[in-house]
């Protein structure tokens, strides 16, 4: 079983119809976690506020905003880079998933699947934490960093073709 470093759990089996809302935020411990899960320098900071309603018989929805200050590397000079992301992201949740609901080909137009409640429980930590890691920069770069490629090598010059009758010719010299 994979360890969730920001877990929030919350019993869904039992939810009533009524919107509930939630602010998680993530400690010390639970930021370099999840500055570890990611690769990044540090998570400085991560919030989400969320909202949790019933929109039909087993489906939820939950709809929420994370803030977060986070320091990754520079891909080109590997400085520290600071970045404040902030996010809207809406899930939907069910407890009625078919084998053929799990297993769905995604197309670009389409929308995402709902994701399963299992043991009806629904990980609001989860859920905002894999947020995040769609947030950040895949390829960060400090203000000013450039690369500075040197000069490359020449290409070898290909070896003189040889001709498919250079064999016959000799041939013919004797």
């Amino acid at each position: 079983m994979i360890a969730i470093e920001f877990s929030r759990p919350v019993q869904v089996d039992r939810f009533g119809h009524d919107e509930r809302r939630y602010d998680i935020e993530a400690n010390g411990e639970e930021r370099a976690a999840l500055a570890e899960r990611y690769g990044i320098l540090s998570v400085d900071s991560f919030t989400a506020h969320l909202r949790l309603r019933r929109i039909s018989g087993e489906r939820l929805l939950l709809k929420g905003r994370f803030s977060a200050d986070v320091v990754q590397s520079c891909v080109v000079s590997l400085e520290p880079v600071s970045a404040h992301l902030e996010e809207d992201f809406s899930l939907v949740y069910a407890a009625d998933l078919d084998e053929e609901d799990v297993e769905v080909d995604i197309g670009l137009t389409e929308e995402d699947p709902p994701e399963p409640i299992e043991g009806g429980v629904i990980d609001l930590g989860e859920a905002a934490a894999e947020h995040l890691a769609l947030a950040l920069d895949p390829f960060p770069r400090a203000p000013g960093a450039s690369f500075q490629g040197g000069d490359e090598p020449p290409e070898p010059e290909p070896p003189p073709k040889v001709s498919p009758f250079a064999a016959l010719a000799s041939l013919k010299k004797k």
